[in-house]
């Protein structure tokens, strides 16, 4: 297992290029275990190649012109949704997912636009925008275009909410965050999942001694400011004898 030793900025974050389910499941994009049952299973259909992200009958249009648009009011229907978006642009086609049995929506959708310059605009500005008094969350089309996609369903998917306890992080929402301990480059590049990017993350070693060196700065800087104009005071006192 090799180490990480770069000392760079710890606030950084980073988003996934390619899925995969193991990494998926990590705030820092490191872990090489699953740590839930859903990611198992997520890692499972990735491994056994059990999901064809391009073989869904129901998948409409030009994935560079769709949009992904979830946390959706239920009371939200295709009329609304329309409404809503076409402020940003010329809506070609509209899929509201809902319950194959119950026929209930199930809180999201698929928007394509007529154009890609169109898609781009609502996904900037539609994105935490409120729909029938819900606050919704805007995507690219990641099922066509994020190669590894493993849905929701599966166990995959990114986002979440965090009451849910199947977080799933590297995407819009929840980017991966800076890692903070060593990478694991051996044990990750065998099971296929990219590391960290370059200049994105610190040790934890290195953590915990920047930290203490931005207290110990902090500390001198305290003692400069209030000891030197009492120096100064004596300075000027001396002067004056």
């Amino acid at each position: 297992m090799q180490m990480s030793g770069r000392n760079v900025n710890v606030n950084s974050v980073f988003y996934a290029e390619a899925y995969h389910p193991v990494q998926a499941g990590s705030i820092d994009g490191t872990d090489i275990l699953p740590h839930d049952n859903a990611v198992y299973r997520a890692f499972l259909c990735s491994s056994a190649g059990l999901y064809d992200p391009l073989g869904d009958p129901k998948l409409i249009g030009d994935p560079y012109c769709t949009l992904f648009v979830g946390h959706l009011s239920h009371l939200t229907t295709e009329q609304s949704l329309r409404k809503a978006l076409s402020k940003y642009g010329r809506v070609k086609d509209l899929r509201l997912v809902r319950h194959i049995v119950t026929g209930a929506s199930r809180g999201y959708a698929f928007v394509e636009y007529e154009t890609e310059r169109e898609m781009q605009r609502a996904y900037k500005e539609a994105h935490h925008s409120f729909i029938d008094d819900s606050e919704v969350i805007v995507d690219y089309n990641r099922q066509q275009l994020m190669p590894g996609w493993i849905p929701r369903r599966l166990g995959g998917g990114l986002g979440g909410k965090k009451e849910s306890g199947q977080l799933r992080f590297g995407g819009r929402e929840r980017p991966f965050r800076a890692p903070l301990r060593s990478i694991p480059y051996d044990d990750l590049e065998r099971l296929g999942i990219p590391p960290p990017p370059e200049g994105r993350y610190m040790s934890r070693y290195q953590h915990i001694v920047a930290t203490a060196q931005s207290r110990l700065d902090n500390l001198v800087l305290e003692h400069y400011q209030t000891s030197t104009p009492k120096l100064l005071s004596v300075f000027v006192s001396y002067l004056c004898l």
